[in-house]
């Protein structure tokens, strides 16, 4: 059930980010989603929805350690190429529970994450 919901978050809000952009949105000639700039894998505020302006932008591949991240944020993966980001129960990238592929979102409980890494493809 959890798998259903953060696929229909993200597929909310991958819908919301499309429309926006094919309208002519802010950011659209630049690449950044909701705040997010292109190439860069963000996190935002918890309960912040819809995603607007991230708390955390990460744009080295491997692994970041995150602190004092609970309940629910949105993480976006705008990075190119087909390179993933994983959520990790581990730090240093440990114990990897969720992949993002490039170009997705997910609404998720950061309370049991403990670090993300970018991957390259």
């Amino acid at each position: 059930m959890r798998r259903i919901t953060h696929a229909l978050a993200a597929l909310a809000l991958a819908t919301a980010a499309l429309t926006t952009l094919g309208a002519g949105g802010a950011g659209a000639a630049d690449g950044s989603w909701a705040g997010c700039p292109y190439g860069a894998v963000c996190v935002y505020p918890q309960n912040q929805n819809p995603a607007s302006a991230p708390s955390e932008v990460y744009w080295s591949y491997g692994a970041h350690n995150l602190s004092n991240q609970y309940g629910d944020h949105w993480v976006l993966n705008n990075q190119s190429g087909g390179a993933h980001a994983h959520l990790c129960k581990g730090s240093g990238g440990g114990n990897c529970v969720y992949d993002i592929p490039a170009q997705n979102g997910v609404w998720y409980d950061l309370g049991p994450i403990n670090s993300i890494t970018l991957d390259r493809p």
